[in-house]
């Protein structure tokens, strides 16, 4: 079932791009729409102040293993998004992924089929794909 979501999302984004069916415009609408994820986020910090970003250096005692290690660090977000927030940033990750559609469309990939590998490279990788 899920395999045919994804596919039909695919589809979908394939009928819909008309203005940008050029791989160079759907690499760079895909950067711009990955820095406006960025900005979002940025903005639910400087403007909503629904989330507070509290960074400091990750502290990991010497003597733990990796999958002991993942409970100390942190993600330095602090709160939650609101509703606004939530729906903006929401949106922006869509249109990433639209994008990423229509790489995948241009290149003839399937973002099921990569999505599968990756998750089968994460699983053989276990902790050694530490990224």
């Amino acid at each position: 079932m899920k395999d045919i979501f994804i596919d039909d999302f695919q589809y979908v984004v394939d009928d819909l791009l008309i203005r940008n069916k050029s791989i160079l415009d759907s690499l760079t609408k895909f950067s711009e729409s990955a820095a406006r994820v960025n900005r979002s986020i940025i903005k639910s910090v400087t403007n909503c102040g629904c989330i507070r970003i509290n960074a400091k250096k990750q502290e990991i005692p010497i003597d733990v293993s990796l999958k002991e290690a993942k409970k100390y660090l942190k993600t330095h977000v602090e709160g939650q998004l609101c509703e606004n927030c939530r729906d903006l940033i929401e949106k922006e990750i869509g249109s990433t992924l639209f994008y990423l559609a229509s790489i995948c469309n241009t290149l003839d990939l399937n973002l099921y089929d990569i999505i599968i590998k990756e998750i089968e490279r994460m699983k053989t990788l276990g902790e050694f794909n530490l990224r």
